[in-house]
Order: C-alpha cells, then structure tokens, then sequence
C-alpha cells in the first residue's frame, strides 16, 4: 500500500512539474514573442524619425503612415490592402451597387496587375477586356510593383473622362492597347431571366449584393409560372461578393440543413460555417452552372457546394481561385484596413484560393461558324421570330451565339430525353 501511494506521489509531482515547465514555456514563449514586436516597432519608430527629419524634402507624418500603411498591407497577400478615408468611402458606395469607373473587378496575381473579371455591359467590357489580362501600363505608366489601392486610384475618375490601358493577354503575340472612357457603373443583381426553349430557363447574375438572393426568390417564381422545367444558371464573369449571401443563392436549390461554406482563420471566431436556411422548392429542379476565368469569390462558393452535392453540373473553364475573405477594419481616421482574415473551404473541405473549381464538364468558349444552307435557315428562323415575339428576338439571336450557353442547353435536353425513359407510356 506504501509502495503505491509513493508511485502515486511521484506521479502526481512530476505531472505538476510538467505542467509548470510547460506553463513557463508557454508563457516564456509569449513573452519572447511581445518582446520581438517590441523591438521591431522600435526600429519602425527610429526609421521613421529618421526618415522625418533627414529626408530632403519636408513630408508630413501623416503621409510616411499612410505609405507605411500600405506597404505593409500589400506585402501580406494580392487581396490585403490599406485604404485611404476617400478610397474606404469609394468602397462603401460600390457595395451599394453604384460607382463611377471601369467596371473591372482587379488584383494583384503573381506580383502582376490582373482582370479578375469585366462587369457585362459596362465600359471595361464594351471595349473587349477579359478576365486574367494583365495590365502593364496604366496611361503610359508602368504598374511594375503597384499596389490595389494605387491601381484604383488610376483607374477611376469622372464619368466621361479617358484612360489609356495596355494589357498582356495569354495567346497574343504582342501587347494590346485600349482607350477606354470612364462612366457611372450601375451594378444590376440579375442581368437576365427568361425561358430559352423546351423548358430550359435561363437566369444570369452579375454579383451577389445585398438584395441578390430576394431578387432570384421573385424571378424562380416567375419563371416557373412559365413553365420552367430545368434552369442555367450563369456566373460567368461574376466576381463575387458578399459571402452571406452567395450562400443564400447556393441554399435555393439545395435542402435545409446543409453545409454551404465554412471559413478557416487565426482566431476561433473566424472559423464559419454557414448552412442552407430555408426551405426550397426547386431542390430537384436539373440544373447547370456556367462559370468560367471570371468567376470568382461568391461564385466560386456556389459552384463549388453545387458539385460536392452533386447537386449540379458544373460547366464551362475554371475559376478565377479567389477563396479568401477580406474583412473592412475601420480605423479612427476614417481610413480602413481590407485585411485576409480567413479562407473558403467547400462543404467536402476543398479550398478554393488559388485552385478554383474545375468544372464537371469543360467547355471552351468559341465563336459558332454556320455554313451558308445553316445560315439561311436560320435567318428564316430569326424572321419567324420577328414578328411572333419581337424584343424576344435580340435575346434569341444572342442565345445562338453563346458556344457554352448551346452545350449547356443540349445537356439538359439530355438529360430530359433520359428521364424520360423511365417513364411508361
């Protein structure tokens, strides 16, 4: 009995010998550590008094903070920025869905200025820009080392007034230069919603802003007052947006309960998961999603739970592979940080960020050449059209010339053709 109560003695001290060593170290370890930060923020503080008082022209604290500011931001990742009181104020206005500029979705990829995506219909897209450009030259001027914030300077600016970008496209054999005219960029949620033929509709969406996901609730019910029977969903060329609702989107067409997205970060409350809310009606609705190079962020959450679930068919070429998640951080002056806090993984785990998603079913874009007998039948088709349905034609018209948009049709022909089959007569 002695015997054991001195093992257990011995047990018990060296239990408590370890948890104090181990409680020194951690504490020794965070101790070590605020001293590094201490030190290190004095070297900031001699730099930058150094800088004050020696550099030959006179500069005020508040500018060697700001471009401290933004150096550090933009040395963490091609998404982490610092923002200036009137660039946080831009910003607040954009996410309104109302902005003056271009009407390209920016970032800095592989330490290059690069086209996320062209918004449809906006000036960046009228003139023939395209998602993974590299912009060289901003008005002549070189963009080697340029940070987010002092590209966005550049190319915003008054409705009506030019810009001059050269950009570095995959497949040119040389640099192409355009002139492109700023405008007011009107941000329509749902650019399209109507049925193409046979039951198949059709809905495309720009971004996902605030009153996206009430947006798509009213237009799946009207389009099944007419008889949809299978749906396209287009986020070609959608950058994103905000994460909650992406999810809302993503939740319309898959049952309650299930895991949408969740997000990895440093802290324990920025680990998210977000679930599908509601219930839906369009849950067995046969589905295809376009996403291409442009689709990115909130399309690329929405895509990437559809094909988890197998609950869609992915169609078209990879993502853009933007899976992070910035967080706005104002601060006392009216300036803000647009910080990385955490990263997208897809309900099976998978991260998006620098991956995307690779469609079930990969179609290039290309350009539809008819023979002359095609061509003139379907002239006879357009002029048909013309005088049964209109306005209706330009949308047509459009329809027969989108390669992935054709493919993504036929998939669901199929698809109705095997269902059928089971079917008695």
């Amino acid at each position: 009995m002695r015997k054991l109560f001195s093992a257990f003695l011995v047990g018990a001290i060296a239990l408590a010998i370890i948890s104090l060593v181990t409680s020194w170290s951690i504490s020794d370890i965070e101790k070590d550590r605020k001293d590094q930060l201490y030190r290190q923020v004095q070297l900031f503080s001699d730099a930058l008094a150094i800088v004050k008082s020696n550099y030959v022209d006179e500069i005020s604290a508040k500018d060697l903070i700001y471009g401290a500011l933004e150096g550090m931001l933009g040395a963490l990742d091609p998404h982490s920025q610092f923002l200036d009181p009137d660039t946080h104020n831009e910003l607040k206005v954009e996410t309104e869905g109302k902005f003056g500029g271009l009407g390209i979705e920016i970032t800095i990829k592989d330490g290059i200025l690069t086209v996320v995506s062209p918004l449809e219909d906006t000036p960046a897209w009228k003139v023939g820009m395209k998602s993974g450009d590299r912009i060289v030259k901003i008005d002549g001027e070189l963009t080697r080392d340029i940070t987010l914030t002092e590209a966005v300077k550049k190319l915003r600016g008054k409705p009506g007034s030019q810009v001059e970008i050269t950009v570095l496209r995959e497949g040119e054999k040389k640099l192409l230069d355009f002139k492109i005219t700023r405008g007011v960029i009107n941000i329509k949620d749902i650019k399209d919603a109507h049925i193409l033929e046979d039951g198949i509709a059709y809905i495309k969406i720009v971004e996902f802003r605030e009153n996206t996901s009430k947006q798509l609730t009213q237009v799946l019910k009207e389009l099944k007052g007419k008889g949809m029977e299978s749906l396209i969903l287009d986020l070609r060329n959608n950058p994103g947006g905000l994460l909650d609702v992406a999810a809302r989107v993503a939740g319309k067409f898959i049952s309650r309960g299930k895991l949408i997205v969740s997000t990895k970060g440093k802290k324990a409350d920025q680990d998210i998961e977000i679930f599908s809310q509601e219930k839906s009606d369009y849950t067995d609705l046969p589905l295809v999603i376009l996403v291409n190079e442009g689709s990115a962020s909130g399309s690329e959450i929405v895509a990437g739970a559809m094909q988890d679930y197998k609950r869609a068919i992915v169609m078209g070429t990879k993502t853009f592979g933007k899976g992070s998640v910035q967080t706005i951080i104002p601060l006392s002056d009216g300036s803000a940080l647009r910080l990385t806090t955490s990263k997208y993984l897809t309900p099976e785990g998978r991260l998006i960020v620098d991956q995307g998603i690779t469609p079930d079913v990969i179609v290039e874009e290309a350009k539809l050449t008819l023979a002359p007998e095609e061509q003139e039948e379907q002239e006879k088709i357009f002029d048909k059209l013309e005088q049964e349905q209109g306005a209706e034609l330009e949308k047509f018209k459009k329809y027969q010339d989108d390669y992935q948009l054709l493919r993504a049709v036929d998939l669901l022909k199929a698809i109705k053709v095997y269902r059928d089959f089971g079917k008695e007569e």
